[in-house]
């Protein structure tokens, strides 16, 4: 059975229990024998496990009245990882104030504190290395369009 990436991302987005949760990814594996459906949820405030469950079940509901009970397929939902970069602008909001690791579309990198997420980009306090001392630039606004790939750093001080 094969099913359509159009198709299950629809469903998924009418299984979100608001509007503060969104997408972050969707992937669909065509294998023959049991296709795997990995759902990426976040919230603007972050989703919690209970959320993740209430999706989980009004998807497979949706999934099973489209395609029927006897199609076989796995499905996960789950909200994105620690080590996972950010992908949507509505996920930048809740790290203000966390060191960020930026890699740009030109190819180059850049390591700072967000200071705040606008619509049009990120206002990043880049700190960079100046004769063996750290100094922290003024914040500076870094177009998501710049933005090939952006994760939180963590910190274990």
């Amino acid at each position: 059975m094969s099913f359509e990436r159009t198709r299950i991302q629809q469903m998924l987005e009418a299984s979100l229990p608001g509007p503060e949760y969104f997408v972050v990814g969707l992937t669909v594996s065509d294998t023959a024998v049991r296709p795997k459906i990995t759902a990426t949820i976040d919230g603007d405030q972050g989703i919690g496990i209970g959320e993740l469950g209430s999706i989980t079940r009004r998807l497979t509901r949706q999934i099973d009245e489209a395609y029927g009970e006897d199609a076989a397929y796995s499905l996960e939902v789950t909200s994105p990882g620690a080590d996972q970069p950010l992908v949507s602008p509505r996920q930048y909001a809740r790290h203000v104030g966390r060191t960020l690791s930026l890699k740009l579309a030109g190819g180059t990198e850049k390591t700072g504190t967000l200071e705040e997420a606008t619509p049009e980009g990120i206002m990043l306090s880049e700190v960079v290395k100046e004769k063996n001392k750290k100094k922290t630039l003024d914040p500076a606004l870094v177009p998501f369009a710049d933005i090939s790939e952006a994760k939180v750093v963590i910190s274990f001080k």
